[in-house]
């Protein structure tokens, strides 16, 4: 079996429509019922009755009254446990058999109906985030041998085969292949990958065998990170999620205490026959049960989260989830956030030769650099430079490099080298970094390289602001030049440029200061070096790419994609996570108020009852399922939108 592939035994807990729980409930229900329809249609006398229902009774309650009294034992006195038995056995006592059964038996089946929908939420997100590596195949002594993840040194190589899932991040030694990263990232797209490349655990490969040498150990590694994340981001709860807890804490004992007044006092004050205030008290007892409230509301951000991590956005808590949708004012950094972080050639400027051999001098007199700026003039031109013979070459701290190319002096650098050589040259007045080249002594041209911007920056401020993003701002360490031409063709509203560290605090305790009351400033970086922007913001958003460890523990929310666009389909999805919230309480209390005044006042009955209780649970709870689901194009964004002209 290969290691991308699951076993049949997971296959098929993947793919069961029950657990084993749930189908024991099952057949406790259909037992029930077996026994409830006979028992109510036969004509049997009140004895044969009275032992038939609580035969059925006993089938379908015993596990809520033994939760009821255990919970009792331990402190844990106001729950649902507790009021479905006082209920249902205090509508037994008081001669109605059916109802005290009916209530029970539907109860029940509200329970399986919540357990199921969240159990398929958890296994939707455990799916999704299946990354864990089960193997290493580790060679050791020229031997392979199959070892724990957590086994594995840094520094061990590893032989990861086709199918296989990356166990370790590391380095490719040998081999070249395609890596499914969709588990990581949501991007349906495999990436190429071969000698030389950085490569993550939890990625699956695909085509080639690849050799890599471990660079992390498993509990440091990008798979072991996410899945913690993951795992405890249940324990930071929203405001409503706490809301909630606090909302069932006082409620339940006040609507106990309500009851067992309903029960007493009118009969004593108005001197009526107990029975019929006691019943309507069991009625109003079984409508307050708080299961729609304290099952929804958790598992609507529980799908709020599973639905961003489909999108390759990982939210830490519902907290995070929860400011997010109020977020107003979103700042940027610049570099390695809404630019690649990468510099490249985006302009020539021959004079006197073509524009491919204005890149032909400059790659051969860079060549041998492993300067960023060298690495994007040799990218640019695109040959093979070995070709060429170059000697002489001497580089100058501050001015460029001098070399000798076929016998003649090639010079590549700023304009101080052009100064000092005395060669005449027409300066290149475009924001970015320039390198001036002369030939033999002639001036040839000049070479524009610039930070990239990513393909979908201008796409995402538009996102934004649609999403109703008030404000969009960047704070970079570039020159005012370069920021405000990058501001520009992204449709920045503001930018703050030439900025050190403790700057960027600075300028982010003004924009907190203008933001709203209700409102929540998000800042986006790209990891560790924006650390204390980062923690200074109501929202730390981190571009976090493959493998960036860092930025996983510095920020609130990572982007794992790298891709700025996701920010506003996250924010879309929070959104949309707080509506069906609201939707869920005011819903849940609605109904239970109406019901409950009329319980009281004797109009309702146990039917009703149940309905307010199980009817508005079960609705309540399909309604929250639906944060889970994500549509196709937040997925995958479609690039033919990230050339559309930017929002001005």
């Amino acid at each position: 079996m290969r290691q991308g592939e699951l076993p049949a035994a997971a296959i098929y807990e993947r793919k069961r429509i029950m657990t084993k729980k749930q189908k024991k409930q099952l057949y406790r229900i259909l037992t029930s019922i077996l026994i409830f329809l006979p028992v109510l249609w036969l004509p049997l006398n009140e004895t044969g009755k009275f032992i038939g229902f609580l035969v059925c009774y006993a089938v379908i309650g015993w596990d809520i009254i033994w939760k009821a009294v255990t919970n009792i034992l331990h402190g844990q006195v106001f729950d649902e446990n507790f009021l479905m038995t006082v209920a249902t056995v205090g509508a037994m006592c008081l001669g109605d058999y059916k109802e005290g059964v009916a209530v029970m038996l539907f109860y029940q089946v509200g329970e399986l109906f919540q357990s199921y929908a969240v159990s398929k939420s958890r296994r939707s997100i455990a799916g999704l985030m299946d990354i864990r590596p089960d193997y290493a195949n580790v060679v050791r002594d020229g031997k392979e041998t199959r070892v724990e993840p957590d086994e594995v040194l840094v520094g061990d190589v590893i032989l990861v085969k086709p199918g296989e899932r990356i166990p370790l991040d590391g380095i490719v030694l040998e081999g070249s292949s395609t890596l499914d990263t969709s588990a990581l990232t949501g991007e349906s797209m495999p990436r190429e990958t071969g000698a030389g490349a950085e490569v993550i655990s939890g990625c699956i490969n695909q085509t080639g065998t690849l050799r890599i040498r471990v660079s992390r150990p498993y509990g440091e590694s990008t798979v072991s990170k996410i899945l913690d994340l993951v795992e405890n981001a249940s324990s930071k709860k929203s405001k409503s999620e706490a809301f909630i807890t606090r909302f069932a804490r006082y409620y339940t004992p006040s609507v106990v205490a309500a009851a067992a007044l309903l029960a007493i006092l009118p009969p004593l004050i108005t001197g009526q026959a107990f029975a019929p205030w006691i019943h309507r008290a069991l009625t109003f007892l079984v409508i307050s049960c708080p299961c729609a409230l304290v099952i929804s509301v958790p598992l609507s951000f529980f799908g709020g989260i599973g639905g961003a991590s489909k999108c390759g956005v990982l939210i830490k808590g519902s907290n995070y989830l929860e400011a997010l949708a109020k977020a107003e004012t979103v700042v940027f950094d610049k570099t390695g956030t809404l630019t690649k972080g990468s510099f490249a050639v985006t302009r020539c400027y021959p004079r006197g030769i073509t524009g491919e051999r204005l890149l032909e001098l400059a790659a051969c007199a860079e060549k041998d650099s492993n300067h960023p700026i060298s690495r994007s003039i040799v990218r640019a031109y695109g040959k093979n430079t070995e070709q060429f013979t170059v000697s002489d070459v001497q580089e100058i701290p501050g001015h460029g490099i001098s070399v000798t190319l076929n016998g003649e002096n090639v010079l590549a650098g700023n304009a101080k080298l052009m100064k000092s050589r005395k060669i005449t040259f027409q300066p290149v007045k475009e924001a970015g970094t320039v390198v001036y080249v002369a030939e033999d002594g002639k001036y040839r041209g000049a070479v524009l390289i610039e930070d990239e911007i990513k393909e979908d920056a201008a796409f995402a401020v538009r996102e934004l602001k649609k999403a109703g993003v008030q404000k969009t701002v960047m704070l970079t360490g570039d020159t005012k030049a370069v920021g405000e031409k990058v501001a520009g063709k992204l449709g920045l509203d503001l930018v703050y440029t030439e900025l050190l560290p403790a700057d960027k605090v600075a300028h982010m305790e003004e924009l907190l200061a203008r933001t709203s009351e209700k409102g929540r400033l998000a800042f986006v970086g790209d990891g560790i070096n924006d650390a204390p922007v980062l923690a200074r913001a109501d929202i730390g958003i981190a571009m976090g790419g493959l493998g960036s460890d860092a930025a996983i523990e510095a920020a609130d929310i990572v982007i794992m994609t790298d891709e700025p666009s996701k920010i506003a389909a996250a924010m879309r999805i929070s959104r949309k996570t707080l509506a069906i919230v609201r939707q869920n309480i005011v819903f849940a209390l609605g109904v239970k108020a109406v019901v409950l005044l009329l319980g009281a006042l004797g109009i309702a009955s146990m039917w009703a009852a149940v309905f307010a209780d199980v009817g508005v649970a079960v609705i309540a709870i399909l309604n929250a399922v639906r944060a889970l689901r994500v549509p196709k194009e937040e997925k995958v964004l479609r690039k033919e939108n990230f050339r559309e002209a930017p929002a001005g």
